[in-house]
């Protein structure tokens, strides 16, 4: 019990430390390492846009026009609707009336709902850029969200996908303002501090990516049997030798649940999809690259951490219960807090400006570090569940969460 129980404590510190000084050391090198190899007086390549949307009639038009904003003027726009049973489609053909003289739009009506992999590879097809752009349809882009993540590709021919940061948004409630500390003290932290350590991410962020089209035809474009395509298709890039990264400097605004029961669900679904793709790659831990063999390790030792922490959890009532004595070691509560503190003051830094974050949003740090772990904690626990007694279950889409 004593070797589970200092893996519990031991595991989110350690882990943590790492984060936070890979993190540092990757925002050094972005701002003192050029890039090189950036084609100079030759035509812009074409980049294809493609937004596949289910029930997006309330949000598609933010985005589209954001899109029409990009200051890279050689674009096409490709808009998918994935069957939707609201008035997208006909907000996808007033979008395409409004801004035919930025950019040549093309509409691709789908039924049924068969997912967004499915629909991204539909809208593909009528696509004929180089770089293929996609983006959730419930977000906006900065004007200059593909320059930077152009470079990177012209940078490294084996680069496959580059993702974007995704910036919470939707801030009025008390979830949306964890999700918010979340975003740039978690998620963008450890993608940043992945991209130092190993060269490359656990997954792209689905809502703003950029892909080599070379690239995506290579490993047959995406899976509509993965329930998460975001994560499926990084590894089955791995798979096939290219590469993956991150580029902060490309920023996408986008919205999150406010509702607990639907940001679990999200949570799950990304915890399952992390399992699925553990399971198809579980040869890669002993035979795969070094880089994708640090990665899929951490994956496990997270997993494992989740049913240690859930057993330690109830070890810990059922002894206070009974002997109505309190067991929890106050030294480690304050290491954890400490760690926590940092970390989230290190994302503040390099996402003050960007983010718009003002100081008073991390006066929520004690309330979030309980919920990070614990919705976290739920949701993994309910996805290796759901993993084990459906295994073949493919993703549909169903109308979201769009906040409060």
């Amino acid at each position: 019990m004593n070797l589970i129980s200092t893996y519990v404590i031991l595991y989110p510190v350690i882990v943590s430390i790492i984060w936070i000084i890979s993190s540092i050391f990757f925002s050094i090198q972005q701002r003192t390492v050029p890039l090189v190899n950036q084609p100079a007086g030759q035509p812009d390549d074409l980049v294809s846009v493609l937004i596949p949307a289910h029930n997006e009639g309330a949000t598609l038009s933010g985005v589209v026009e954001s899109v029409a904003a990009l200051s890279y003027q050689h674009i096409e726009l490709i808009l998918i609707d994935d069957g939707s049973d609201d008035n997208t489609f006909d907000v996808m053909q007033k979008l395409a009336r409004q801004y035919a003289k930025r950019c040549d739009i093309k509409l691709v009506p789908l039924m049924p709902n068969r997912g967004k992999a499915n629909a991204l590879n539909e809208g593909a097809k009528q696509a004929h850029g180089k770089f293929l752009l996609c983006l959730d349809a419930d977000c906006y882009v900065d004007a200059d969200v593909l320059q930077p993540m152009l470079a990177r590709f012209y940078d490294n021919k084996k680069l496959g996908a580059v993702a974007g940061k995704p910036i919470v948004r939707n801030r009025t409630s008390l979830l949306g303002r964890l999700e918010l500390l979340e975003y740039i003290g978690v998620i963008d932290i450890i993608k940043r501090g992945q991209a130092f350590i190993t060269g490359h991410i656990t997954t792209v962020s689905g809502v703003v990516v950029a892909y080599r089209r070379e690239a995506l035809a290579q490993v047959g474009w995406w899976n509509p049997q993965a329930l998460t395509e975001d994560i499926d298709i990084t590894w089955r890039l791995y798979q096939h030798q290219w590469q993956v990264s991150c580029c902060p400097d490309a920023v996408a605004w986008i919205l999150v649940p406010e509702h607990v029961g639907a940001l679990v669900h999200q949570r799950q679904r990304w915890a399952r999809g992390g399992f699925e793709v553990l399971w198809r790659n579980k040869g890669m831990l002993l035979r795969g690259p070094l880089s994708a063999q640090w990665l899929l390790l951490d994956m496990v030792l997270s997993d494992t951490w989740a049913l240690a922490c859930a057993f330690v959890l109830l070890f810990y009532v059922f002894t206070i219960a009974f002997t109505q004595t309190l067991i929890m070691d106050g030294v480690v509560l304050f290491l954890l807090v400490l760690i926590s503190i940092i970390q989230f003051l290190i994302g503040f830094a390099d996402s003050k400006q960007s983010d718009f974050i003002a100081w008073q949003d991390l006066l929520l740090l004690p309330v979030y570090i309980i919920f990070y772990w614990f919705i976290n904690l739920v949701s993994c626990l309910s996805a290796l569940a759901s993993f084990f007694l459906d295994p073949h279950h493919a993703g549909t889409w169903r109308s979201p969460d769009r906040g409060l």
